[in-house]
């Protein structure tokens, strides 16, 4: 038996950063479009996004279960989970009871539960870290704390192509999606440190809400060269690999990684979708 990280599907993809492995364990949501139930794993993105966009009915998701979380911790002695923020969703309350419910039942071996109090890049970051302890060798408690302490530092920044899905979804009225698409606001988000989003800016254009995402980064009161940068990007490759040249040049990161938006990401995300934590 071995360690193991299991996180919801918030998790994005990265090939070389975390491939496909016995250790490392995806329980997905599920998808609701216009009636059709959707799980989350092995999506075809671009399917989903001729989806969302066909779709007038507000696009739903449900959270994994206690059980699909249960069955996942049973897979290893030691199990490190990671969940969008419990501001976001009940995937962490999940978690939590199916890890009281797997340490009542375990002979020997440890649960820990992370809200990772972020989403998408940030939860990328998050799995990273507990990847790099195992490596390291690092006790579970240890693992634990530095964490713990990781996550209190996190930031999380991103800037949406499009407010179709956050007006279908109820978190942007119709009338100011209206109105913020006729004068070309885009509005920039991200988290107010416990977990919850809230707008940063509001930015008149694209090309001036990406300028305005580079200089809210620059003013973070961050070690830019002992910190690593994670993008996610909903179909946006040739737009992440520009954001990812122009931090590196001005900010001098320690890494910047690119993830691919999974399903998840992308029902909030939407196409061409930036979301960025560091």
């Amino acid at each position: 038996m071995k360690n193991i990280i299991v996180s919801d599907s918030c998790l994005d993809f990265n090939d070389d950063l975390l491939p496909v492995e016995d250790s490392l364990i995806r329980v997905p949501f599920n998808i609701n479009i216009s009636g059709e139930e959707i799980v989350d794993k092995d999506l075809d993105i671009d399917e989903l996004i001729s989806k969302m966009k066909a779709s007038k009915d507000k696009i739903t998701t449900s959270c994994p279960s206690p059980n699909d979380y249960l069955e996942a911790f049973k897979k290893g002695m030691n199990a490190f989970a990671v969940t969008i923020s419990a501001k976001l969703s009940g995937s962490h309350n999940s978690a939590v009871i199916a890890k009281r419910i797997a340490e009542e039942s375990k002979d020997e071996g440890e649960v820990h539960v992370f809200d990772c109090k972020s989403a998408a890049a940030g939860q990328n970051l998050v799995v990273l870290k507990i990847k790099k302890l195992l490596e390291d060798k690092l006790s579970f408690a240890k693992i634990v704390e530095e964490v713990n302490r990781y996550i209190e530092g996190l930031k999380t920044i991103f800037v949406l192509d499009s407010l179709d899905n956050l007006i279908k979804n109820g978190r942007v009225s119709p009338l100011t999606g209206l109105i913020g698409t006729a004068l070309h606001i885009v509005p920039i988000m991200g988290d107010d440190g416990d977990g919850n989003i809230v707008v940063k800016e509001r930015v008149r254009g694209k090309k001036r809400a990406f300028d305005k995402l580079i200089e809210l980064i620059g003013k973070s009161n961050v070690d830019f060269k002992n910190t690593v940068l994670a993008i996610t990007h909903i179909n946006a490759m040739e737009k992440a690999i520009k954001i990812k040249d122009e931090l590196q040049r001005l900010y001098s990161f320690k890494d910047i990684h690119i993830f691919k938006g999974g399903g998840l990401s992308t029902v909030y995300g939407d196409d061409g979708g930036i979301i960025i934590a560091y």
